[in-house]
């Protein structure tokens, strides 16, 4: 069964755009991305997309959906009435490159402030030992696809451009959880977390664990443990003392 829907894609670069609305053939069991295909082989051939594996794992085709940061390759074209515009946008958060692309340059450069992995010295490969409930625990962090949604969705930076200097965003927070969490890691993460990667300037309201399609609890398990892990440090009043003697 197919139909013909009305499609609205934003069309331009970084000197402007505008809205251009399409008809399109859709078939049963197609989505965003299916159509987009359609428009560059049929009507448009000049639209610029990203996108890679078409499985909902690369991440790539990030995208915002009648205003719903969502990946194309993931939302079904069931999902909208026959007789539903259907508006595909470049994320918001982003400065665009060309129509859909968008340029994602700052959560590389955010990605190179973490410090990676520092194992104990001297730990040789095959001595490594964690319990179960450990690997669990940041296992859920890597399943992390880097789609960004959560960093588009989060207002500290898509309101604020300002704070892009000092505000890693939620994908980050979750992988500073993740090492900080690590029963092997030896580095202490929290200082920058907090006083270089903005960790106190998110107000906790839940936007990015909403949009993530892997379903991480990022507010949760993440950024709240990260929260108390900082307090602790600067604020139990047995950490300051322990801190006042040890200099002495």
């Amino acid at each position: 069964m197919s139909y013909n829907a009305s499609m609205r894609v934003w069309r331009g670069d970084q000197d402007g755009g505008a809205l251009q609305d399409f008809t399109v053939e859709v078939n049963q069991g197609e989505v965003v991305l299916d159509v987009i295909h359609r428009l560059q082989q049929t009507q448009t051939p000049d639209l610029a997309v990203r996108w890679n594996c078409k499985a909902g794992k690369c991440g790539s085709c990030s995208a915002e959906i009648n205003g719903h940061p969502k990946l194309m390759c993931m939302t079904r074209l069931s999902t909208f009435a026959q007789d539903e515009v259907i508006t595909v946008t470049p994320m918001r958060t982003y400065p665009v490159i060309r129509d859909l692309v968008t340029d994602l340059s700052f959560n590389y450069e955010k990605a190179r402030e973490i410090p990676s992995f520092t194992p104990p010295k001297g730990l040789q490969p095959g001595e490594y030992r964690m319990a179960q409930v450990d690997v669990q625990r940041s296992q859920e962090f890597r399943k992390c696809i880097e789609c960004f949604l959560c960093q588009n969705v989060c207002h500290v930076i898509r309101d604020h451009e300002d704070n892009k200097k000092v505000y890693a965003g939620p994908r980050f927070f979750i992988r500073i959880a993740e090492l900080e969490m690590h029963p092997l890691d030896t580095a202490d993460r929290r200082d920058l977390a907090q006083d270089h990667e903005g960790l106190g300037l998110c107000n906790i309201t839940k936007c990015c664990t909403e949009v993530c399609p892997e379903n991480i609890k990022i507010t949760d398990n993440a950024i709240i443990p990260m929260k108390e892990r900082v307090a602790g440090r600067r604020y139990d009043p047995a950490v300051w003392l322990g801190n006042k003697l040890f200099r002495r």
